[in-house]
């Protein structure tokens, strides 16, 4: 491979392995990462394979492209895409993660009715399962978990939140620990395992204080509610841990891909370079990055220097098919701009990260917001195309004295 260029990403080849059973998508925000998700996932599906895709991005956005009215947390079928995946036998199913309602899945799972009614029941779970920072993230890893379970689907496609909280699902075992194991619960769990009045007696001198300063911060009834909960969840705590580890170590895993998103742009690339090397750190396996939305020229042989000296030499004044033709050419002097720009940003992006394979993916002409878009999206994205061009350069020509 030559220095300055990336090898070819062939997603086809990755979609079409039977072992291939989990592809994350991340990336920046607006980069169309997850228009990518979708439209790979429908490929997949037009490949035989069984697939769900899941978004964890609130917006709305992948319901609205799959022709859906709207996506919960439950694996929906995509009836639009039946006439596209009949021929193969393959099947879509999409979901949006709700991380309420997977919360209360898990309490429902691994309690007794009493127990858990108490739990969905508590002020402090309903503000913890609803907004509590991280909740999201962790709730995600306890939902992949959950459809690899079922056995339902050959393949699961997810799409991650936008910005580099795309990877923050990756640190859930470990913040779940944290908090788990944590000082304030701890200290907040006390009232609840000692029992009312004697938890004063039980903690100390010491502990009483700081119980009656927490009470006095977050008021006796938020302190109960906090007390009684992680007392009712106590039993649960190392079932969260285990499912989320297990979850972690199942997309470290050779049948997990990561599929890092960006626009050929300075800030995406740059949040795609810090995919990678967190990828890379903590060893995930990384298919390689698709770079969506790129403007090739039409006609890589004609220069923006010439086309607009060609359009200069176009008389307005002359005919309108040479006012045509020189606004053509000034366009075509723009797109090639672009182009080469796009292409120095790519080059300098595979220069830092020669080893991650590349896939380009042109600008649509109109926002994706159906079906048919999205296959065409999905062809672009399957099939075999060269890597990036290299820059041409002007050999120079050495001088050779002619010998006597």
């Amino acid at each position: 491979m030559t220095a300055g260029s990336s090898p070819p990403l062939d997603l086809a080849a990755l979609i079409a392995d039977p072992d291939t059973r989990i592809i994350v998508c991340c990336g920046a925000g607006g980069v169309g990462k997850t228009t990518m998700s979708a439209a790979l996932a429908l490929a997949a599906a037009q490949a035989g394979r069984q697939v769900v895709v899941m978004t964890i991005d609130p917006a709305r956005r992948l319901a609205q492209s799959l022709g859906l009215e709207r996506l919960d947390n439950t694996p929906r079928d995509v009836p639009a895409a039946a006439e596209l995946t009949a021929a193969s036998g393959g099947h879509l199913q999409a979901m949006m993660l709700d991380m309420k309602r997977t919360f209360d899945e898990i309490v429902e799972a691994h309690s007794e009715p009493a127990r858990a009614r108490q739990i969905l029941e508590n002020p402090f779970y309903q503000a913890l399962s609803s907004s509590f920072a991280g909740t999201q993230e962790y709730m995600a890893m306890e939902k992949l978990g959950q459809l690899r379970e079922t056995g339902n689907w050959d393949l699961i496609v997810v799409d991650t939140p936008p910005s580099r909280s795309a990877l923050d699902f990756l640190d859930a075992p470990h913040r779940m620990s944290r908090f788990l194991d944590g000082t304030m619960i701890r200290l907040l769990s006390a009232p609840g395992r000692a029992g009312g009045r004697v938890y004063l007696k039980v903690v100390g001198a010491g502990l009483a204080i700081f119980g009656r300063i927490i009470n006095k911060i977050l008021g006796g009834q938020l302190l109960k509610d906090v007390s009684h909960f992680v007392g009712a969840l106590d039993t649960m705590f190392g079932g969260f841990r285990q499912r989320a580890q297990a979850t972690y170590d199942l997309l470290r895993q050779p049948g997990t891909a990561f599929l890092v998103v960006a626009a050929p742009e300075p800030d995406a690339l740059r949040e795609a370079s810090y995919f990678v090397d967190r990828l890379s750190s903590d060893q995930m396996p990384l298919a390689g990055l698709v770079l969506n939305r790129v403007h090739p020229s039409t006609a890589p042989g004609l220069s923006a220097g010439r086309a607009e000296g060609a359009a200069e030499n176009l008389s307005p004044g002359n005919s309108r098919n040479d006012v045509l033709a020189a606004s053509l050419l000034l366009v075509h002097a723009q797109r090639s701009r672009t182009d080469a720009q796009e292409q120095r940003l790519a080059r300098r992006f595979a220069s830092a990260h020669p080893d991650v394979a590349l896939r380009s993916v042109p600008a649509a002409a109109q926002d994706v917001h159906d079906l048919d878009a999205l296959r065409q999206i999905g062809a672009h994205l399957t099939t075999p195309v060269p890597p990036l061009r290299k820059t041409k350069t002007r050999a120079k020509r050495a001088s050779v004295r002619p010998t006597a």
